[in-house]
């Protein structure tokens, strides 16, 4: 990825008492400083409320539901900047969506009436046919795209057939309400091969987001039973510009159902926006998910590719982009598998936000769980690891890196629904084949 670098803190790490650990550590990219040693402060006492490490001073905080009436006060651990502090506004989030939903009449089409934009585009679907052996309105994907009208209003289905579509494709931000339909028994596989380093047209290196197989850059984008695959070889580790994008997500209010997105290094560029994977397979290698997007992950299998080491998400929150402060990621009874040593993931800057809930975790799952990566001192910063009633051998909560969370019910609750994308307005079910 074209993370942003951060200063490797080797003096701090000499200085602080450390813990040998028996997994090897999660792989530099190319623009990422090198590591010389994975080690870790060793934490007194897991944690198991907010607070990190460290504790803090006790806040009461309460909080105005939707309908206007203030709810009971709960207690939270640590001041300004905490863990505490993330979880009493996660709560208060949730229960004022939870008032406003609870309020809205559902219309014809199963959608609130408060996305009003998104009913009207419904009411007037459209469906084309793509089919590479010529039966169909488009043989390829990027001409049925193309066709969509700028400034589109209604819902166009791309009914694509099975076959390989050998194809680089943009779904630009001007062309809203894009479906791409497949059948998940045969599914059609969407395939290129650019890496960060392939050359362009200006004969520069594309980069990380130039990489991607399927560009999405449209609003209440939809896609089910596509396979959205990047076959660039593997990279090696710490190669230069090895970042094969299948899948970039920068629109919002997009959903996918029964895909595959195929890849190595950084599978997934959850970009940016509200997002919604349901029974989906994501494979790769080094932060395979990773991005500034807000997005659940529900009923998705989450496989390592890689005999190494492997890192699933690299999430940032950031003020740099509009919305991204409120960002992160949550995978519901997901399953995380594969090859090699797994981390659950690693902090891309300060305030990165992971939760997993109900998942079944492998036994490739490393024991400390997480890495702070070149985070100075990550009880002390906005970064959010959390997990919640997962199971399997290696949801090893004992083990876990001492500033990382065990989630109670009340802490969980913001994560475990669609209410953390705001879904009850925008997510449906995926078309019916014809």
């Amino acid at each position: 990825m074209e993370h942003i670098c951060y200063a490797v803190a080797i003096l701090a790490l000499l200085q602080a008492p450390l813990v040998s650990v028996a997994s090897s550590s999660p792989p530099s990219s190319s623009n990422h400083p090198q590591q010389a040693s994975f080690a870790v402060n060793t934490p007194a006492k897991k944690p198991t409320t907010p607070g990190g490490a460290g504790g803090g001073q006790q806040a009461s905080t309460s909080f105005a539901v939707g309908n206007g009436q203030q709810s009971s006060s709960f207690v939270v651990a640590g001041g300004p900047g905490s863990f505490g502090e993330f979880i009493a506004e996660n709560v208060e989030s949730y229960a004022v969506n939870k008032q406003i939903y609870a309020a809205k009449v559902k219309n014809g089409t199963g959608v609130s009436a408060v996305d009003a934009e998104l009913s009207a585009a419904e009411a007037g679907a459209v469906r084309w046919v793509v089919s590479p052996d010529g039966k169909g309105k488009f043989r390829t994907i990027n001409e049925a795209v193309k066709a969509v009208p700028e400034k589109n209003k209604k819902r166009v289905i791309l009914d694509i057939r099975p076959g390989t579509y050998k194809e680089k494709v943009l779904v630009p931000y001007t062309k809203h309400f894009v479906t791409f339909l497949g059948d998940p028994k045969h599914p059609p596989v969407i395939m290129w091969n650019d890496t960060a380093a392939t050359h362009g047209k200006d004969g520069a290196p594309v980069g990380t987001v130039g990489s991607a197989t399927v560009a999405v850059e449209s609003d209440y984008f939809l896609a089910s039973g596509i396979v959205f695959r990047n076959h660039a070889p593997m990279a090696a580790p710490g190669q230069k510009g090895g970042q094969a994008v299948a899948l970039r997500v920068f629109g919002t209010k997009a959903a996918f159902y029964n895909c595959t997105i195929d890849g190595g290094q950084d599978t997934l560029y959850d970009h940016k926006g509200l997002h919604y994977f349901k029974g989906c397979l994501i494979q790769g290698s080094v932060d395979f998910i990773f991005g500034f997007g807000r997005s659940l992950y529900e009923d998705c299998a989450i496989v390592s590719v890689t005999k190494q080491v492997a890192v699933l998400t690299a999430q940032q929150r950031t003020k740099s982009i509009a919305g991204a402060i409120e960002s992160g990621f949550s995978f519901l009874r997901c399953r995380v598998s594969g090859a090699g040593q797994i981390y659950l993931g690693r902090a891309w800057g300060d305030s990165s936000r992971v939760v997993y809930s109900y998942t079944d975790m492998g036994k490739e799952v490393v024991p400390v769980g997480w890495d702070g990566w070149n985070i100075q001192a990550p009880e002390r910063s906005g970064v959010y690891y959390g997990e919640y009633r997962c199971s399997g051998p290696g949801a090893l909560a004992h083990k876990r890196i001492g500033w990382s969370l065990i989630l109670n019910d009340v802490q969980a609750k913001p994560f475990t629904g669609t209410h953390f994308v705001y879904g009850d307005s925008w997510i449906l079910p995926p078309p019916k084949l014809a």
